[in-house]
């Protein structure tokens, strides 16, 4: 079983930035350097999208709404995986998971609690 456990979100001005941390734990196959990660989001309302991936080589993706704006990236000696957020903008107000991607970018395991960002003036 893999736990998630996401820390960093806030309330934050729009223009603002935020950097969000999930430390991964559990039994992992393949191991913690060769797993594909991701971060996703569900706004109040809506349904949970894919935000940002990151494969065990590094090979990163976004979603269009955020590229320019935030940058995933992991640290393999402490089973992290980071999203820095710049640029934010009200329509980033989310509550904000990571988790590991299946082959389409969906999440396979249990979600963790997430961690809530607010973007407001």
């Amino acid at each position: 079983q893999v736990q998630f456990v996401e820390s960093g979100g806030g309330l934050v001005q729009p223009g603002g930035s935020l950097r969000l941390s999930c430390v991964v734990s559990g039994s992992l196959f393949p191991p913690w350097a060769g797993t594909a990660m991701a971060w996703y989001r569900q706004a109040p309302g809506k349904q949970r999208e894919l935000v940002a991936g990151i494969t065990g080589g590094g090979s990163t993706n976004y979603a269009d709404s955020v590229k320019g704006r935030f940058t995933i990236s992991r640290d393999n000696r402490k089973n992290t995986v980071y999203l820095q957020m710049n640029s934010l903008k009200p329509e980033d107000t989310a509550v904000y998971y990571c988790n590991r991607p299946d082959r389409s970018w969906g999440p396979r395991d249990t979600w963790g609690q997430g961690t809530p960002v607010t973007v407001s003036s």
